[in-house]
């Protein structure tokens, strides 16, 4: 038996979920839905004043990324999702979930159907 995988973008947990459960009536081996994102750190809880507070980047404030030094804020703030100011349409913009499938080859065609069908991005 020869596996395959497939990473597939999604812009809502509940679009992977769908396409998990149809995915289950296949031979699949593993599979697992996770969110994912280009900055580090949790979440910013406490509320900074934008004026008086301690701010370590734009990212901090837009994305709500708590980046953990001034270096890490500055490249952070160079991306366009930071500012708004520009924004590149590659297929993959607001999908932050990801279906990771392993599954038997002899179903992968199908399989690949079903995530494109349902608006995944392969």
């Amino acid at each position: 038996m020869t596996e395959k995988n497939i990473l597939a973008y999604f812009k809502s947990p509940e679009e992977a979920q769908g396409v998990a459960r149809k995915l289950e009536a296949l031979k699949v081996v593993d599979m697992s839905i996770n969110r994912f994102s280009a900055y580090p750190g949790g979440e910013m809880n406490n509320i900074v004043n934008p004026l008086t507070g301690n701010i370590v980047s734009l990212t901090s404030m837009t994305l709500n990324s708590a980046l953990s030094n001034t270096s890490a804020g500055i490249l952070g703030a160079a991306d366009p999702s930071a500012s708004g100011m520009s924004a590149a349409d590659d297929g993959l913009h607001g999908r932050d979930i990801l279906l990771t499938v392993v599954l038997d080859e002899s179903v992968f065609d199908r399989a690949m159907s079903i995530i494109e069908e349902a608006g995944g991005f392969v």
